[in-house]
């Protein structure tokens, strides 16, 4: 391996290790501020977020088709189905998409 190999794999492990090392030392006490609880709160979800939504719209032949399959999983959601039925409904509607589209 070459030494920019050697500085890449350490450069990661360090910034890596600093994200899950500095919130144990430097916060010490409970943190009470509304904000800050409810931004930490959400991170997890807006990151999902923002990974997933892409991929559903490249993950298909058409984007078009994506695109409707989310409408429609957010839907269902919306009222009330679990993550499965969701998930079953969103393939169907891009096989149909598909099908018609393409």
């Amino acid at each position: 391996m070459t030494a920019y190999a050697y500085g890449a794999i350490f450069t990661a492990f360090f910034v890596s290790y600093l994200i899950r090392v500095l919130p144990l030392t430097l916060i010490r006490k409970p943190i009470k501020n509304r904000f800050i609880k409810s931004f930490l709160y959400y991170v997890p979800y807006i990151t999902l977020a923002v990974m997933t939504f892409p991929a559903i719209i490249d993950a298909t032949q058409s984007p078009v088709a994506g695109l409707i399959a989310l409408v429609i999983g957010i839907a269902l959601s919306y009222f009330g189905l679990g993550l499965f039925p969701v998930a079953c409904a969103c393939c169907a509607v891009v096989f149909a998409a598909e099908f018609f589209l393409v």
